[in-house]
């Protein structure tokens, strides 16, 4: 991907580092104090760094194994506490959407729009995204490859909007587990529009039998040097101080304290291969 096509959407783009931009933050927006204290330390590192930073939680989880999974704070609550840590940081935040009259509503409180990957192929929800001039990130879905994602841009420019994202997250590789075709990365690029490796997400092991979604986090380190190798333009990591307490996705999550070791490997391998 050039710098120009970053350039298009500057906050993702650092013209003195060069470096990959970062999606992170947790699953979901737990209460109304945790997800300010995560944000506060990544923004620490990622200023360090000089990586672009977009701060990710979800308002609501409205994709669960179970009925009994917590789905979040409150629709209102939880999307006021991203708009709160937006104005204490000064980072834009991106928070997930799962139908045509949640997208003005978030579009309110965030920058960026995220398109869950299931719902990649819903023209409604893409279009709604779009008209809404907000950055809109589309998650590849599971199940379709990457040449396949130019149908999700087509929808989103129909709305006069070319503010796009496209996130690779693995594909389902039989049942309960998904594999990352690190193809797909240059594949979307062709696109023109940047690409994003989800590492923690492509690491599921989703629809477990206990009704909550496992994963693999010692691998984390391992698809995000393959990613940024094969030459995605950012990286989304969903992180939390302590895992195993995380109120969703803990299994696959990165421990908060290891983020800064990672995101430095992947600097000296993002240099080394420009």
């Amino acid at each position: 991907m050039s710098d120009q096509v970053l350039k298009q959407i500057p906050l993702l783009h650092n013209t003195e580092s060069g470096n990959f931009f970062l999606l992170a933050g947790p699953c979901v927006i737990e209460d109304e104090i945790s997800p300010f204290g995560i944000a506060e330390n990544i923004k620490r590192i990622t200023e360090k760094l000089a990586i672009p930073f977009i701060f990710k939680a979800s308002y609501r989880k409205a994709n669960r194994s179970s009925s009994h999974s917590f789905q979040g704070i409150g629709d209102l609550n939880a999307l006021k506490v991203l708009a709160a840590i937006r104005k204490e940081y000064g980072v834009p935040v991106v928070t997930d959407i799962h139908s045509v009259p949640e997208a003005g509503l978030a579009a309110e409180y965030v920058d960026m729009l995220q398109i869950p990957a299931f719902l990649c192929r819903q023209t409604d929800l893409l279009q709604a995204a779009g008209r809404t001039g907000k950055i809109v990130n589309i998650k590849k879905g599971q199940f379709i490859s990457g040449e396949s994602m130019r149908f999700a841009v087509e929808k989103v420019c129909e709305t006069g909007n070319r503010n796009i994202i496209l996130t690779e997250r693995g594909n389902t590789f039989g049942y309960n587990d998904l594999v990352v075709d690190y193809r797909n990365i240059p594949a979307m690029q062709k696109t023109g529009f940047p690409v994003v490796l989800d590492i923690t997400h492509s690491l599921q092991q989703p629809n477990q039998s206990s009704g909550v979604t496992g994963g693999r986090p010692e691998m984390i380190e391992t698809i995000a040097k393959a990613g940024i190798a094969a030459g995605a333009d950012g990286i989304f990591i969903e992180t939390h101080p302590s895992p195993s307490q995380a109120k969703s996705d803990g299994a696959n999550m990165l421990q908060l304290d290891k983020l800064e070791e990672l995101l430095e490997k992947l600097i000296r391998i993002r240099k080394a291969i420009q």
